[in-house]
């Protein structure tokens, strides 16, 4: 997933406010009590186009993706820039990191991308291991109503002077996931093109099984957010901020 995709996801991301993202994300941490100076892990980070910003504001960031030519170009522009953030290659299912964090985050539909009961318990659990206790796991996913209605069955065509590309999507209701073809054809230097193929699918959870989900591995303090409000989200938004807490460290008897 995301491995012939990572040459041109900047390009394509581009119209993406990342910097209006963190900013949202620094205020849910501060609600949570995580201030600038913690340490912060970001799942399936990508490119970095969170984490690095989030880096810039005094955070101690660590990214992990599966894609090592995602981290490729993530550590890239962390140099150029002087950035510290951290990347390291894990699949967040399995996230361990040698010392406990006071957030864990996983954005830009990375909990989309855990397509079974199994997957989403399973980073659960390794989020809260990896939780300080009273830690927080801040998240987001595109909505059910996106999945099926924005994305659902269609076809999406962009054409750009370095690259076009043709993205299809097919929803499958009893599965309640879109698969996601893309067909990217990228502009070489003699102007000939060469093409590369993409297949990705993403599940749609409900607040009720996200909240179950949560309930079981022990979380607590769990509220759902709009898009990039703080507030209820509406019936008909397309991506939610889910807020979940690590239980304090019992005392001692």
């Amino acid at each position: 997933m995301y491995e012939s995709f990572a040459e041109v996801y900047d390009e394509l991301m581009a119209d993406v406010d990342y910097a209006s993202w963190a900013r949202f994300y620094a205020e849910l941490m501060a609600r949570a009590g995580v201030s600038p100076g913690t340490r912060v892990c970001e799942c399936a980070c990508g490119t970095g186009g969170l984490t690095i910003p989030l880096q810039e504001m005094g955070y101690s960031m660590t990214g992990i993706d599966r894609s090592q030519e995602m981290l490729w170009n993530a550590a890239q522009k962390a140099r150029a820039i002087g950035s510290k953030a951290v990347f390291v290659r894990q699949d967040m299912r399995n996230l361990h990191l040698h010392r406990p964090v006071d957030a864990v985050l996983a954005t830009c539909d990375g909990v989309n991308y855990l397509t079974t009961n199994q997957d989403l318990a399973d980073f659960l659990v390794a989020a809260y291991d990896t939780l300080k206790p009273g830690g927080v796991l801040l998240f987001d996913v595109s909505t059910p109503y996106k999945l099926e209605n924005t994305l659902g069955t269609s076809t999406i065509c962009e054409d750009t002077p370095h690259v076009t590309y043709m993205w299809q999507n097919r929803w499958q209701a009893r599965s309640r996931c879109v698969d996601l073809h893309l067909c990217i054809f990228v502009r070489e230097e003699d102007g000939r093109y060469r093409r590369m193929d993409e297949e990705q699918r993403q599940r749609a959870w409900s607040m009720e099984e996200l909240r179950a989900a949560l309930v079981a591995v022990g979380y607590q303090d769990i509220a759902f957010y709009g898009n990039q409000k703080p507030v209820t989200p509406k019936p008909q938004e397309e991506r939610w901020h889910v807020s979940a807490r690590r239980q304090e460290a019992l005392p001692d008897t």
